[in-house]
């Protein structure tokens, strides 16, 4: 069946109630509802998969795996490029049913779909480079490393950027000649696997290649204990995440995670105020705070504090919370009421070690309104916790506990690359307040930034991974060895 615009690109795998392995085939087990967070709207009834469905997928992506493999460079490049022109046809309606499934913005389901497509020309053109070395060899001999697909690499991906975060690695390891049997969210199956689905089906990828399973935690245990399986590719939390390496490290399996991260923003005393407002506020309210590069904590100094929680607060007070899908609001809800209770209490959290709480909360569904910002004075533990939501916290820096060497964005500027600093692990003040002292490196940071996120690489380190052997990025792995 082809693209047309009076049958929807989505509707077959909203309507089938189905697993994808090639094609759409029933599942035993249950089938869940899947709820638009904005609007508390049934979007599809998903089927969840079981640990013996999981083992059926895996053999089958097995035995199809070998002929992919051999096929030519060209034949499988045509099969993304193919999938990317589907992608951009049907552009408008994916981006829509991104947005409404994770409970997000228009341009942050358009974003996804954008970096989808590109993803997958990325993946065509990995099959046009070199997948080997040519190793130092004596006169007459020659020795060199070729790259071989693993077989069968599992994905297991999140529910935040479940297009992006499920396509980087699907698709390079499909490129590597590999089958890929990918367990996405069940709370966004569409846009972390089925839409997957319907791209690769209507791009020509031989049945049995790509497989597509939500499930719970069982499904994804068995995924990584399966024998046929060679790589676990996994994006989520960090506690999850502890618990993939721990199952697939005990087979032997290479794994590559992507795990929660607790992102600092520090903010000097000579930064431009509204600039570092505006900063502070994109980087922690995007998609209601729920991405792993999120700003968690802010640093800011002491001197500046007052002023620039006040250009916060005017801000968070203006975001509208709503159906930000419709372009109803700014901000979209969180994914669901129990990451809306965990927001809570962290705020209490905060609140009863000593924290203000600068704009209020009033919940609706899994909306708050006003997003929350918190004043984080003393080094509480709350302020250490990564949280999926909206909730930048602040720990003022002060003036008379600064360390000597601490930089000023201009002295930082003006000094030679080999006597800059970097800031290192936060250092504990006496007076209970979270600063962060700094340590000699060669690595300089970007000499025009006074607002700059903590443990972040400098522009020259920023893309060290370009051009690994692997040709792809170490966040999903590229699924040869």
């Amino acid at each position: 069946m082809s693209v047309s615009e009076t049958i929807p690109l989505l509707q077959r795998a909203i309507e089938s109630e189905c697993l994808f392995d090639g094609d759409w085939s029933k599942a035993s087990g249950a089938v869940l509802p899947v709820i638009e967070p904005a609007t508390g709207e049934t979007l599809m009834q998903c089927a969840m998969a079981s640990p013996a469905e999981v083992a059926v997928a895996c053999r089958s992506a097995a035995l199809a795996q070998p002929a992919w493999a051999a096929l030519g460079p060209r034949q499988r490049a045509e099969v993304f490029r193919k999938a990317a022109d589907v992608a951009q046809r049907s552009f408008a309606e994916l981006a829509l049913y991104v947005a409404r499934e994770t409970g997000g913005a228009l341009y942050k389901g358009e974003h996804e779909v954008r970096e989808a497509i590109v993803l997958l020309h990325q993946a065509a053109g990995l099959l046009s480079q070199p997948h080997g070395l040519v190793l130092p060899s004596e006169a007459g001999r020659l020795s060199y490393a070729r790259r071989q697909p693993h077989g069968v690499v599992g994905v297991i991906s999140p529910f935040n950027f479940p297009l992006v975060l499920s396509m980087r690695s699907v698709a390079p390891a499909l490129a590597a000649g590999n089958a890929v049997v990918l367990k996405p969210d069940p709370q966004t199956p569409v846009s972390g696997g089925f839409l997957i689905a319907r791209l690769f089906e209507e791009a020509g990828l031989p049945k049995g290649l790509l497989h597509v399973l939500p499930g719970a935690a069982p499904a994804g245990e068995a995924l990584c204990r399966d024998a046929n399986v060679r790589m676990i590719a996994f994006t989520g939390s960090t506690a999850a995440g502890r618990k993939v390496a721990e199952v697939a490290g005990r087979h032997l399996k290479k794994v590559a995670l992507e795990l929660g991260g607790k992102n600092a923003l520090i903010i000097l005393e000579d930064a431009d105020l509204d600039l570092a407002a505006s900063n502070a506020a994109w980087g922690a309210w995007l998609h209601q705070g729920q991405i792993c590069m999120a700003t968690g904590l802010i640093l800011v100094h002491e001197s500046i504090a007052a002023s620039l929680t006040r250009k916060l607060v005017e801000k968070a007070r203006a975001l509208s919370v709503g159906n930000a899908a419709r372009g109803e609001a700014a901000l979209g809800p969180l994914i669901n009421e129990r990451q809306l209770q965990r927001v809570h209490a962290i705020v209490n959290d905060s609140l009863q070690a000593g924290a203000r709480l600068e704009a209020g909360v009033n919940t609706t569904g899994c909306s708050t309104n006003p997003p929350c910002s918190v004043a984080c004075v003393p080094a509480c533990a709350p302020s250490r916790k990564r949280c999926s939501g909206r909730l930048p916290r602040w720990s003022v820096l002060p003036q008379t506990s600064k360390p000597s060497n601490w930089p000023t964005a201009a002295s930082t500027a003006s000094a030679p690359p080999s006597s800059r600093r970097r800031l290192a692990a936060p250092w504990p003040s006496a007076s209970g307040l979270t600063v962060a002292c700094c340590t000699s490196t060669t690595r300089p940071w970007p000499t025009n930034a006074s607002t700059r996120s903590a443990g972040a690489a400098p522009p020259a380190m920023a893309a060290t991974s370009v051009g690994r052997p692997t040709g792809t990025s170490t966040h999903s792995g590229s699924g040869s060895r």
